[in-house]
């Protein structure tokens, strides 16, 4: 940050950070290194920069610098763009001036001038700035030869919901982002020729998605994880009212009881009186399977895991039970049932932390097989693809990591799949998207997955829908020299730094309302040539 004094004026700051974090000056920036000039005031959370021959001064300043012919320094290296904020004290309404320059290879050959200037929210659509006043604007700024013309929006598919005017919130959400030409009028439907792409963000955990009883699952995984990590757990309320103990008990008897394998018995379980009830529910599972989905509805202390534990050793080691388990199982507890086939089972000493990473490695094994089950059952992925997310050769907390991504991978698709209706092909390429993505990157909840789709495909989601953004762009010029002059329509407003005129009571001025009510950002361009 550099501050620059005035004298007898308030003191400025100049402040470098991405144009993306500001949503007016992104369409023209996107994430480029920015100059933002504002009030260097003690109380941050107010920035503004009033419109007066201040602001003048310092754009000036900054196209000079940038002129070589004008400059007294040799170098003529280009800045980094510079945004004022303003306060909309001017009769237009501007919120921004910006600065940037042209260049020529390494030489700066101009400068392109920018104003944005905003209006309060309004449902009359007769107040709105009509496209022949963009293209007349536009006309006589640049007096162009001809004139390129663009059409944007953005229509929310998925997240909050508003229920009888009260707003459910939710951390998910998917947005859809049309661009298309040939516009005719203000607040166009997309044709169903534009280009479409979703914008995917998912968080676990919503109680709307069929996965959530997975997420339960995985969050009591997580927690035994993260009690091995810190060396404190906060145990879950138990699903279960009768103890983990008893619960263990009670299916060891059922076992004894019966000359049936333990096949059977889950075939039984499936068609007679099933307990797993889940998205992704499996009719095979197995004796290890079976008693991870009791002991993570139950337990509730380390004791509670070594006692049950205890209990299955115990019945294996004196030959009680003969538990079915799958040929690929790799826990602890699947090896000490291998052995028990041949009556040597090794000593096991449940002491210190190994009941928990004995459980931990079931639950893995179990949810592991889950997933797997439902992605290549859909035959949306192949286990080739899967290594990764899969391997046991790393330690079990990096294989928590893995899984939470798998999960949230599946959280994506099946949102995709169950509330947008999406056909298998895009199904599939989001799919090994996030595969691919989770690979080399981190677990992160806030990342925007991009799907491209057809418009036809959701065509029945926003046609009838309000945009949240709408938006047009007039063009004329070619490479640096371009210009352009836009409109963005928007149910809330795109400068922060100002308090807007309007008749709504929150900035969010749609919901179910019938007649939408719109923000409205302009930006202007002009262009400097230096001699």
């Amino acid at each position: 940050m550099m501050l620059i004094s005035f004298g007898h004026q308030e003191d400025v700051q100049i402040v470098k950070m991405n144009g993306d974090r500001i949503p007016a000056v992104n369409v023209y920036c996107g994430n480029q290194k920015i100059f933002v000039c504002e009030k260097a005031v003690s109380n941050l959370t107010v920035k503004l920069f009033f419109p007066s021959c201040l602001y003048r001064q310092l754009l000036s300043w900054y196209t000079l610098s940038q002129n070589a012919s004008m400059s007294a320094v040799d170098t003529n290296l280009p800045l980094y763009p510079l945004w004022v904020r303003c306060d909309m004290a001017d009769p237009a309404g501007t919120t921004w001036f910006g600065a940037e320059t042209i260049c020529v290879g390494t030489k700066v050959t101009g400068v392109k001038l920018y104003s944005i200037t905003c209006k309060g929210s309004t449902a009359d659509k007769q107040s709105l700035t009509t496209l022949e006043e963009l293209k007349q604007e536009h006309k006589k700024r640049h007096h162009p030869s001809s004139m390129g013309i663009k059409g944007s929006a953005r229509f929310n598919l998925f997240g909050s919901t508003v229920v009888e005017n009260t707003t459910i919130e939710s951390q998910s959400s998917v947005t859809v982002d049309f661009k298309w030409s040939h516009m005719e009028s203000i607040l166009e439907i997309p044709p169903l020729s534009s280009t479409a792409t979703l914008n995917i963000k998912v968080a676990s955990g919503d109680m709307r998605s069929p996965m959530f009883e997975m997420y339960r699952e995985l969050e009591f995984l997580k927690t035994l994880a993260d009690g091995l990590r810190t060396g404190e757990t906060e145990w879950m309320e138990p699903l279960e009212s009768t103890s983990a103990v008893n619960l263990t008990k009670a299916y060891l008897e059922e076992l004894q009881s019966t000359a049936k394998t333990l096949q059977d018995q889950a075939l039984k379980s499936e068609t007679e009186t099933p307990i797993f009830n889940s998205f992704l529910e499996r009719g095979d599972l197995d004796f290890v399977e079976q008693l991870w989905v009791r002991m993570r509805k139950s337990v509730t202390s380390y004791q509670d895991i070594g006692d049950c534990l205890k209990l299955v050793i115990d019945a294996l080691r004196y030959g009680d039970i003969k538990p079915w388990i799958h040929r690929d199982s790799s826990s602890s507890l699947s090896k000490l049932i291998l052995q028990s086939y041949h009556q040597q089972i090794e000593h096991v000493s449940l002491t210190g932390v190994t009941p928990v990473n004995m459980l931990l490695e079931m639950g893995l094994d179990k949810m592991r097989k889950d997933y797997i089950n439902y992605l290549i059952g859909e035959e949306l992925t192949t286990l080739n693809h899967l290594c990764y997310y899969l391997s046991t050769e790393v330690d079990l907390q990096e294989q928590v990591i893995r899984l939470r991504k798998l999960h949230h991978l599946l959280e994506i698709t099946v949102t995709c799949s169950t509330f947008l209706g999406l056909p298998y092909d895009r199904l599939f390429l989001l799919t090994q998207s996030c595969l691919q993505h989770y690979r080399t990157s981190p677990y992160d909840e806030e990342h925007e997955f991009k799907l491209q789709i057809k418009p036809a495909l959701i065509s029945h989601f926003y046609q009838k829908e309000h945009p949240v953004v709408w938006g047009v762009e007039l063009s004329s010029g070619h490479g640096s020299r371009e210009v352009r002059t836009s409109l963005q329509l928007s149910d809330r407003p795109l400068v922060d730094h100002v308090i807007f005129e309007t008749d709504f009571p929150n900035e969010t001025v749609n919901g179910d309302s019938e007649d939408p009510a719109f923000f409205s950002t302009v930006v202007c361009c002009s262009l400097v040539n230096f001699a």
